[in-house]
């Protein structure tokens, strides 16, 4: 009898394309890869009308979720509305209890409505203005993978971000976090996989960790 092919579907971070998964190799026997893209949000639109549309681009029965800093916080949103045969989160956050205190001084004090998102538009310069190697390798790295400029985009999801409400953590969700993420520190989160030096970009830098260790960590026979 031949094995049943399990789909994966992958939502990438804040603004990102969905090239950010372009590393990452699972066994085509066992897996077929898709992916979803941002879609621009309609006018005072909540994350969970949101998340309804984002689970109109899933076309398979019984398959993996999985999510990478806001797209994690989408996958979790996602999933309060279809049937999964399991949820993965990568560099995020599974309640609101773990975001950082920035972010939580950040909402209170509704700071985040200032945050410059026009400036994204330009994103095309920064690479001209880093100095030094890192930093211009670090600019050409955002300026390929940071592809959704929307202000109306980037407005929604900051706000959602920062924001997100949830209370309790998701049975059964699996939380996949580096000890270098400065983004949400490790210090505010519970019960998950630690990717040793993994920092909030790990899904590019470290894709060979994760087309090593998906696919035993899917079927839930991870054990490292």
């Amino acid at each position: 009898m031949l094995e049943q092919v399990t789909d994966v579907y992958f939502v990438p971070g804040m603004a990102a394309s969905t090239s950010i998964f372009e590393y990452i190799k699972l066994p085509e026997k066992e897996f077929r890869v898709h992916t979803i893209a941002w879609k621009i949000p309609s006018k005072g639109e909540d994350i969970a009308s949101y998340a309804k549309r984002m689970c109109e681009e899933i076309k398979h029965d019984n398959a993996v979720l999985i999510g990478v800093s806001f797209g994690g916080v989408m996958v979790q949103e996602m999933s309060k509305h279809i049937s999964l045969k399991k949820l993965i989160i990568i560099s995020s956050v599974k309640n609101k209890h773990e975001l950082p205190r920035r972010m939580k001084v950040t909402r209170k004090t509704k700071s985040y409505k200032l945050a410059p998102t026009s400036i994204v538009s330009k994103i095309e310069n920064w690479e001209r203005f880093a100095f030094g190697d890192f930093a211009k390798k670090r600019a050409a790295m955002y300026q390929r993978y940071l592809s959704v400029r929307n202000k109306e985009y980037l407005d929604w999801a900051i706000e959602n971000m920062v924001c997100w409400d949830q209370e309790e953590t998701i049975d059964g969700i699996v939380h996949i976090h580096g000890d270098k993420d400065i983004v949400f520190p490790e210090t505010n989160i519970n019960e998950y996989i630690n990717v040793s030096g993994g920092t909030h970009i790990m899904i590019v830098n470290r894709a060979r960790w994760f087309s090593e260790n998906l696919p035993t960590i899917i079927k839930g026979i991870y054990n490292k």
